[in-house]
């Protein structure tokens, strides 16, 4: 029996609900393959969200203002994290650029909260909660990261095999980049037969082909020398001598060189020389690393040295930092070219990255330290060095906001203009009395408890926001009170927060139409579609260069496009809240009254009730 005749033998039987035969229906429509089966698990979070659309709400008495009008806007949401996701769809959807999160390990050791209840080491159900709850943020995930995008996610041994399979199927396993070993404590654990002093770095990429992950410039201690003839190539350091014990013998590298009158040989050994282009030689035996030419090139502009050595003078070549030698034809040249240092394996067990520095971080802030098992700065500075084409980081796991910090850092050193987002609950208060604290501390500086002043990175604007809802059902009333809240979402869309009192001559009304402007962006929310006639007269009056952005309410698809036609060029128009309600469909779960009927038509009826006109009678929505 094919599933077309199984499927009709579901909805011709008897005896069974709706609500069972769409369950049935539902399990049908899985197909098996490989990769991880667990038993998802419902949360209550999602239970709210079949009911309810989330929104975010700015707190105005916890943003941190920059002097600075061109300072990046970083956010700090508080709420659920899959709530705060689900509004970021809307927000950014495409256009997060680096990911990085610590979800919970599932230790069993009370690290992990599924329901408001904490799954220990005896739930039967413990690696399918997880995955569960992984699963639905990491797909959301997914859809935030731009083309280029890159997510890293910490891990250790409870989960880590569990989510490279996961991220396998959500990214695609053509996406893997690599797993980094981390360290997390120099001693380990002495009660385990092994001691583990490592947990785990996965990356994945949106695209692996169009990945911008490229390593960081070289900056060890080698590169102390420098040329004053040569100075534009940067430092330089001495590499290896041009000559060494081959493993393969070739005559073409087996040469006389002649520097100042004094003749060179590979080796040093004139006699053996000889021998070697006899023929008598029984082993691989010494060449130069460079042929004649290349020599030749290097020799005539300045890329060779003799030195002294312990067995005589020697031969070496210089390394700059920021050109390096490039064949060409048959022809060399010189090209301008950034030495960059690949990201290593292994590049995490260095103790900076512990979690013993963590700590110490943790503590120059709080007198105690207010987290378990923070991640160090150094992670999220390393990496994002890495990614040079970043404009945009999200962590929807913030705990101490070690990610914020680790951005302001890295912007203050290289003049970067990165906005980061951090979400986080507010259990045990850690949203406000934690990670708030740490980056208000940051930003405006602080004394540590040893009593020593850190300056405050004080080119960052900080706003804090809180996840709100608003009824899921698309009538009049929740369609305006969805319209209303948007403002806040908005704003951090355009990232775009200046609101001004007037447009032109017109003062604004909170409860009709607001205006942001900052001197290179301008947006208009209009609330009451009565006022579109007028606002738009208002435009076309105007002399401003470059197009407006206009959201403006409208029960359907229809941004009131003939209204503005005269003013076409002079605005982006958008209709609201229907843009929301497009977004969060590839989101939201499906509601819960959904019967065998709708089920049937699951596609057409979506499709018709987030993309039809809808007529409501509004006398009737008021009473």
């Amino acid at each position: 029996m094919n599933k077309t005749e199984l499927y009709n033998k579901i909805v011709q039987l008897d005896g069974l609900t709706n609500e069972e035969k769409s369950e049935l229906l539902g399990l049908l429509r899985k197909q098996k393959k490989y990769g991880l089966v667990w038993e998802d698990k419902p949360e209550d979070v999602e239970v709210r969200l079949r009911d309810e659309l989330p929104v975010l709400i700015e707190d105005a008495t916890k943003a941190i203002i920059s002097d600075d009008a061109d300072a990046p806007n970083h956010i700090l949401i508080e709420g659920d994290n899959l709530e705060a996701l689900t509004a970021l769809a809307y927000t950014h959807e495409g256009q997060i650029d680096v990911i990085y999160i610590d979800p919970p390990y599932n230790t069993g050791n009370k690290d992990f909260v599924y329901n408001d209840r904490i799954v220990d080491k005896e739930d039967r159900y413990r690696h399918s909660k997880w995955l569960s709850f992984m699963n639905k943020r990491l797909r959301i995930a997914k859809q935030l990261l731009s083309d280029r995008g890159v997510i890293f996610i910490s891990i250790d041994d409870n989960e880590q095999a569990q989510l490279k399979l996961l991220c396998d199927e959500i990214f695609g396993g053509n996406n893997y980049i690599s797993t980094l070993p981390r360290i997390t404590k120099a001693s380990g654990k002495t009660t385990d037969k092994i001691a583990q002093n490592h947990d785990y770095v996965l990356i994945f990429a949106k695209d692996e082909s169009i990945c911008t992950i490229t390593g960081i410039p070289h900056d060890d201690a080698g590169f102390k020398n420098l040329d004053e003839f040569y100075s534009k190539r940067g430092k330089y350091k001495l590499n290896q001598a041009l000559d060494y014990d081959s493993l393969s013998y070739s005559a073409s590298l087996d040469y006389p060189i002649t520097i100042n009158g004094e003749t060179f040989y590979p080796g040093g050994d004139y006699e053996k020389h000889l021998e070697r282009l006899k023929g008598n030689h029984k082993r691989a035996d010494w060449a130069w690393r460079w042929s004649k030419e290349l020599f030749q090139f290097g020799f005539d502009n300045g890329f060779i040295v003799v030195k002294d050595g312990r067995n005589g003078k020697r031969i070496y070549t210089k390394t700059y930092q920021q050109v390096t030698i490039e064949k060409n034809g048959n022809d060399y040249q010189i090209v301008e070219k950034e030495r960059i240092k690949p990201v290593q394996s292994i590049q995490l067990i260095e103790n900076c990255f512990s979690n013993d520095n963590a700590k110490k971080e943790l503590g120059t802030i709080f007198e105690e330290i207010p987290f378990d098992y923070p991640k160090p700065t150094s992670i999220m500075h390393y990496m994002l060095q890495t990614i040079p084409e970043c404009s945009t980081i999200l962590d929807f796991f913030a705990g101490s906001g070690t990610t914020l910090h680790a951005t302001m850092q890295l912007n203050a050193e290289d003049g970067g203009h990165r906005k980061c987002i951090l979400v986080t609950n507010n259990e045990n208060n850690i949203c406000k009395e934690v990670t708030y604290e740490r980056n208000k501390c940051v930003i405006n500086g602080y004394t540590t408890p040893k009593g020593e002043e850190v300056a405050g990175l004080k080119n960052n604007t900080m706003r804090y926001y809180r996840t709100s809802f608003v009824g899921r059902s698309r009538n009049m009333k929740n369609m305006r009170q969805l319209m209303n809240l948007s403002t806040d979402m908005l704003c951090i869309k355009e990232d775009l927060y200046t609101e001004q009192t007037k447009f032109g001559e017109q003062p604004t009304y909170k409860n009709v139409f607001r205006y942001f402007d900052d001197g290179k962006k301008r947006m208009m929310i209009i609330y009451k579609e009565e006022a579109v006639l007028l606002l738009a007269d208002l435009i076309r009056k105007t002399d401003y260069e470059g197009k407006m952005r206009v959201y403006v309410f409208s029960p359907s698809e229809d941004p009131w496009e003939g209204e503005f036609e005269e003013v076409q060029d002079k605005v982006q128009l958008c209709a609201l809240p229907q843009a929301i309600y497009n977004a969060y469909k590839r989101i939201l779960p499906k509601k819960k009254d959904i019967t065998l009927e709708q089920e049937n038509n699951a596609a057409s009826n979506d499709d018709k009730a987030f993309n039809g006109m809808l007529n409501f009678d509004e006398e009737e929505d008021e009473q």
